[in-house]
């Protein structure tokens, strides 16, 4: 054996190693959940708390919406609130050529137009659950200040006002009837007015949402307008108005996750820390293991789940992470014309999220009256079936040494480094394990052709990544046809069967002895 082989088989079994001991360290907190009594609001007593709870872990995916009353106009993004009070950019434009003038209609006029009057969370919920999803839930409430459940804490709410229903809890409770775990996103540290509002320095303050300028209506001191605006008197008010929000929700609804988007940083650590052992506490009184995720590095990584934002991981990471992506091409809201991804493009990405440790949450657009339209509800189709099919090769899984190989990959990262629409094709591999190390599950990003003898190269060999166990059989998932393999010193080989194949992915189940 030369030096290279050698070096190859210290490398591997060194980072296999790596894995094993940080995967325990994450399934274990450091105490045993069922000995802790409380959590204090401080990181060490929080950091007790294990980040990905074992449902968690084998959940894979789920899916939240992004909607509000920012989804009537649906024109440009979610960030329409923000853009309508800029000068000089197409949101401000067509907002006043089909709205008028933003000292006339502000974003609250939004408000009465945003009926939800087809909202059906019991149809939303069949449609999640059918997709694939083992959790789902509302964007709670996103930068523009507008709470879409029944509160008593922001007076700008779907229950008073809009729809006039609590979306949270109705949705809650239908996910709850069809046994899916509840998630509740919050995008509103963004939404507190940190501006310097009287200088003229305020053009350069993008840390606040919504554009602060005397001259504008978002200066407004209107005692409740400027609440929806998050135009405190301190930052300090707004800072314990955000923390208020989600204990409100929390004691509500107990959700089993709590998810930040980015911008958390902003909200002061001693806010943080109590909203983790709020949270926290109230698993262990509903006798629940809970989740938080986040987006930077605004939470510790012992206690909470790092999510990338259309984005993802390089490789395999011993602990389990999140990514959120929208099945939209570019979009989180209903925006009226705007295309959405082929289910093909979206499970292929979702399978190499899954086979380096990720979980997936899958956003959907609906239209401000409640419509999930159907160009979406297709691809969604489209991805259950394939879910119903392949689904023993996902869920519960953990993954291999090496997450696979192939021609198309991308960085770690958020958005531009890594994106959810790398085109993967049949030559990119990737690999799941089973959680009791009985199977193993290789997946072809594409249609094979059939007859072609295929060599996965980081399955067989000596000096490669040989399964946990010793091949006995292998079958082709939904097919029962003959799979003819081989093994042999230097390298693992499939002929792939003449059938016909899943458009999507062609996953094959490599039967282990343990």
């Amino acid at each position: 054996m030369n030096l290279m082989k050698i070096n190859k088989l210290l490398f591997f079994g060194l980072f296999a190693l790596l894995i094993a001991a940080c995967s325990s360290k994450n399934q274990e907190p450091t105490q045993a959940s069922s000995e802790i009594t409380k959590y204090e609001p401080n990181w060490e007593s929080i950091n007790r708390h294990k980040a990905a709870p074992e449902w968690l872990a084998d959940a894979k995916l789920g899916m939240y919406f992004h909607w509000g009353p920012y989804s009537v106009p649906a024109f440009g993004s979610a960030w329409y609130p923000h853009n309508m009070y800029k000068d000089k950019n197409r949101v401000r434009r067509y907002h006043e050529e089909n709205y008028g003038s933003i000292y006339e209609f502000g974003y609250e006029d939004f408000i009465p137009m945003f009926k939800a009057e087809k909202f059906d969370p019991e149809d939303w919920a069949k449609l999640f659950k059918a997709t694939g999803a083992k959790f789902a839930g509302p964007v709670a409430q996103h930068h523009d200040g507008f709470a879409m459940w029944d509160s008593e804490v922001n007076p700008w709410n779907a229950a008073d006002m809009g729809p006039e229903r609590d979306i949270l809890g109705e949705i809650f409770k239908a996910l709850r009837k069809e046994g899916l775990k509840t998630i509740a996103t919050f995008h509103h540290a963004r939404n507190g007015q940190r501006n310097a509002k009287d200088t003229a320095e305020w053009k350069k303050a993008y840390d606040s949402h919504y554009v602060y300028h005397p001259d504008l209506p978002t200066s407004t001191t209107d005692p409740k307008l400027r609440m929806l605006f998050g135009n405190f008197e301190t930052i300090e008010e707004f800072n314990q108005y955000w923390l208020d929000q989600v204990v409100e929700v929390i004691d509500k609804y107990s959700p089993d996750i709590l998810w930040y988007d980015s911008w958390l940083n902003l909200i002061p650590e001693e806010k943080r820390m109590e909203m983790m052992a709020y949270h926290f506490n109230n698993g262990l009184k509903q006798g629940k293991e809970v989740a938080t995720a986040h987006k930077q590095e605004d939470l510790p990584l012992e206690s909470s789940v790092l999510d990338f934002e259309q984005g993802g991981r390089g490789d395999v990471h011993p602990l389990p992470w999140m990514t959120d992506i929208t099945l939209g091409k570019r979009r989180w809201m209903y925006v009226e014309g705007h295309p959405y991804k082929t289910a093909d493009l979206v499970v292929r990405n979702m399978i190499d999220v899954w086979s380096k440790n990720g979980i997936v949450l899958l956003n959907v657009s609906p239209r401000a009256d409640g419509v999930i339209n159907q160009e979406q509800r297709d691809v969604l189709k489209q991805i259950g079936d394939w879910m119903d099919v392949h689904g023993e090769a996902i869920y519960g899984t953990r993954p291999h040494v090496l997450f696979g190989y192939g021609p198309s990959r991308g960085g770690d990262g958020h958005n531009g480094a890594f994106s959810s629409t790398v085109n993967y094709g049949v030559k990119d591999v990737r690999f799941t394990i089973a959680k009791d190390k009985s199977a193993m599950y290789t997946f072809l990003l594409g249609v094979p052709e059939a007859g072609e003898k295929v060599s996965f190269r980081s399955i067989g060999g000596y000096h490669r990544n040989i399964p946990p166990g010793k091949i006995k059989d292998v079958k082709l998932l939904g097919s029962d046809v003959d799979v003819e393999w081989s093994l042999t010193s230097g390298d693992f080989f499939i002929t792939m069967p003449d059938v016909e194949y899943n458009p999507i992915a062609t996953v094959f189940k490599l039967d282990l002895e343990k």
